[in-house]
């Protein structure tokens, strides 16, 4: 349910029953979070508060015209018969925009925003396709499509609507919306929503939960909850599937880590050369290493110059453009929260320094980066606790081994 925020009557049937069995031990963990658990006869609803990083989730998130057109979508479909037609339903979204002043052109590119809206209110649930090819309408306005409008989830589709106007101050709407004042709520939700907690990015006040709660009534009972364990490490701290438990990637979240492809592969090796060659001068905190951008384009251009060809070859468009495939490998690594780039002014003429500051986290997969060019595609399927082995020089274990020996902890409720 933490990835999946709506379930539909129809499609995920067995899991609403589980549910439906399980309703008070779900409504109590997901309050702990400060979430809200909608359960009707036909629908499932978990609303969530905003990401831990709203930026890093905006880089995989839908571009900018596909959120717009998914509003004006909903704002049409508020006004819609319970079956209506595709080409019905996008001429009065065109309509609420002339109303809401926005330009519409008609073009290519506006029927793949409205088709990505299209495809999103789909997956919801909110807007289903009944009959027809939702695809066919990028070529062919009115392409022959049946929708089915629930009326009865629009009013589920916004998590955190306020109490402000967002069209009156939509920064401030966004503000109310983002503040979680309770220290230890922002911690619950950042275990839960996030790869994990860095203790060097912490205030004050997280810190001192991370230090004092995460092991008793808050970390190990919430990890519990959502069938994870706790593992606790002097630089923080995760919620981490079991081995028992893993089944599937896209079950890990958006952005599964290992994974195959020249970008996953890319980033492994780019990890074990920062971890050879990093500099820990003016680092986040212990067990960080830093590269710089100009570094991180010269290792990747060695790394595509090794990878060609073969089985297991990298993309020759990410050869052939490094910067370019810096830019995939340094969105896998915020995204994942397994890196932090940074950007320093200094205070002459001098040209601003880009840094790659790759978290102690990335240590786990350190001995796995050095694997052969040619079997860039075997790799290991998923970060799981490191297994007992010789020791390595390197980092290992979720995070660095700095005071390993006094957090080894690995709970379940």
């Amino acid at each position: 349910m933490a990835a999946t925020c709506w379930l539909i009557g129809g499609r995920h049937d067995e899991l609403i029953a589980a549910i439906r069995r399980n309703e008070h031990a779900l409504r109590s963990a997901v309050a702990r979070l400060g979430w809200v658990l909608i359960i009707e006869r036909d629908l499932v609803r978990l609303r969530k508060s905003p990401p831990p990083r709203p930026q890093a989730w905006a880089a995989q998130g839908p571009s900018p015209a596909a959120c717009s057109w998914f509003f004006l979508l909903l704002a049409a479909a508020e006004s819609m018969p319970p079956r209506t037609a595709l080409g019905h339903l996008v001429t009065q979204a065109h309509a609420a925009a002339a109303e809401a002043g926005l330009p519409t052109h008609h073009d290519i590119a506006e029927r793949r925003a409205i088709l990505a809206a299209l495809h999103m209110l789909d997956d919801r649930g909110v807007v289903e396709r009944l009959d027809g090819d939702l695809d066919r309408y990028l070529h062919d306005e009115q392409a022959p499509v049946l929708l089915a409008v629930h009326h009865t989830r629009l009013a589920y589709v916004i998590a955190n609507p306020g109490t402000l106007d967002p069209a009156a101050d939509p920064h401030a709407w966004l503000e109310q919306a983002h503040r979680e004042p309770d220290a230890a709520r922002r911690m619950r939700r950042a275990l839960v929503d996030d790869t994990c907690v860095h203790a060097a990015l912490l205030d004050d006040a997280e810190a001192q939960w991370l230090s004092q709660r995460v092991r008793g009534d808050d970390g190990g009972p919430l990890a519990g909850a959502f069938g994870l364990v706790l593992e606790r490490r002097a630089e923080g701290a995760a919620f981490v599937v079991p081995d028992e438990a893993f089944r599937h990637f896209h079950e890990l979240g958006p952005m599964p880590f290992p994974a195959p492809g020249t970008i996953a592969h890319a980033a492994l090796l780019l990890l074990d050369h920062a971890a050879l060659h990093g500099t820990t001068d003016n680092a986040p905190g212990p067990g960080w290493r830093g590269l710089t951008q100009e570094a991180v384009i010269e290792a990747l251009t060695a790394f595509g110059a090794n990878n060609a060809s073969g089985r297991g070859g990298w993309s020759t468009e990410y050869i052939q453009d490094p910067l370019l495939l810096a830019g995939k490998v340094g969105d896998l690594l915020t995204g994942t929260h397994l890196a932090r780039l940074t950007h320093t002014a200094p205070q002459t003429d001098e040209k601003t320094i880009s840094m790659w500051w790759l978290a102690p986290t990335t240590g786990r997969w350190a001995e796995e980066g050095t694997a052969l060019p040619k079997t860039a595609r075997t790799r290991v399927p998923r970060g799981t606790p490191t297994p007992k082995h010789p020791r390595i020089p390197l980092q290992q274990g979720l995070f660095s081994e700095t005071e390993a020996e006094e957090n080894t902890e690995e709970r379940t409720a």
